[in-house]
């Protein structure tokens, strides 16, 4: 959420505060929610929905608020994907090299893929939001009963937590479920919903499902004009182990993490640009600018609950939201360029 939004009567409106909200700002409005509701005459189902919800989400945000600076990758695939199947054995391996690299696993905790990940990751380094349905799905064996399971109701509070919660996501192959996830969080990123992250789709050697995946996409969306050349960007395809993961570790070689303040975007950074890179850093992607140029910035104060990147070098910018395809681009030069400047870092600071 940007730092200025707050909220007005029953709509949410842009303002101009001097200091961040706070806690007891948005516990106070919560408060202000629910008794509105009795005023409302709300129906009880929709009491129920509410009430579960936020009894969900406030459990999860709980389990995941021990995790919080520890670097994670959502993995979605088929629950239905064999032991033997080549993908299952892909994703052991794909889990076990980021698990040794510091991230952390999470999946729907499933069988499948889901649950070959957390093979390979193991189970200390597992996470995993479980949805409860009458077939299908019951927790794998490495994170039943694990206190980082997480076991919900809805779909829609485990699809938050499988993008809010993450530093990248992996796609293996899967059904419905899984090209839901693929499609959402691509919408979420190109529309500038969820920060700017790796989303990397992984065949298995020499599958082509991903492959005809991008083909579509090319296809119908970008030769027909419904998404733009440099959206293709925000996903890349492969079935190299070691192109997928090297999509998800150079992505923050450089680039750290982002946050919108007011009209200004901040990216933070592990090696500060010379001013003579700046300067070409605003000619090749003045595009992407709505109006001024990109420039170096000290920490603003609503980052104050962030001190764990207070040190990093900042730029910022007024970001036209449309371009995300470019941002992410930027974002990619940046970490070529300077990324020999800076030691491949796992963790955030």
């Amino acid at each position: 959420m940007d730092d200025d939004l707050s909220f007005v009567g029953d709509s949410i409106e842009f303002t101009r505060r001097t200091a961040p909200v706070t806690q007891e700002d948005f516990i106070n409005e919560l408060r202000a929610t629910v008794e509105k509701l009795s005023g409302d005459n709300a129906a009880r189902g929709d009491l129920k929905l509410l009430s579960r919800s936020l009894k969900e989400l406030r459990y999860s945000f709980r389990v995941f608020s021990k995790y919080r600076l520890n670097r994670k990758v959502t993995v979605f695939g088929s629950a239905r994907t064999k032991p033997d199947a080549p993908a299952y054995q892909h994703t052991v391996e794909f889990g076990r090299r980021l698990a040794a690299m510091g991230w952390m696993v999470l999946t729907g905790a499933g069988g499948g893929i889901m649950e070959a990940a957390h093979v390979g990751a193991g189970r200390s380094m597992s996470m995993g939001v479980n949805i409860m349905l009458p077939f299908e799905q019951s927790a794998n064996p490495v994170i039943a009963g694990d206190e980082k399971l997480i076991n919900l109701r809805y779909f829609f509070t485990r699809k938050l937590l499988f993008v809010k919660e993450v530093h990248a996501i992996a796609l293996f192959p899967g059904g419905f479920g899984t090209m839901d996830e693929g499609f959402e969080t691509l919408t979420l990123v190109q529309t500038g919903k969820r920060d700017m992250m790796p989303i990397v789709c992984v065949d298995e050697p020499g599958g082509t499902y991903w492959q005809d995946f991008r083909k579509f996409v090319e296809a119908q969306l970008l030769n027909t004009g419904l998404i733009s050349p440099e959206d293709m960007s925000l996903f890349k395809v492969t079935d190299d182990l070691d192109e997928a993961i090297a999509e998800i570790m150079n992505f923050y070689r450089v680039f750290d993490s982002m946050r919108f303040i007011r009209d200004w975007l901040i990216l933070r950074l592990r090696v500060e640009p010379s001013d003579e890179y700046l300067e070409r850093l605003n000619d090749e992607f003045k595009d992407l600018i709505a109006s001024g140029k990109i420039e170096k910035a000290r920490p603003h104060a609503f980052e104050a609950d962030e001190e764990s990147l207070a040190n990093l070098p900042r730029l910022r910018l007024k970001f036209d939201r449309k371009r995300s395809g470019r941002l992410r681009q930027m974002i990619d030069q940046l970490n070529r360029d300077l990324g020999d400047q800076v030691n491949l870092v796992q963790q955030p600071h």
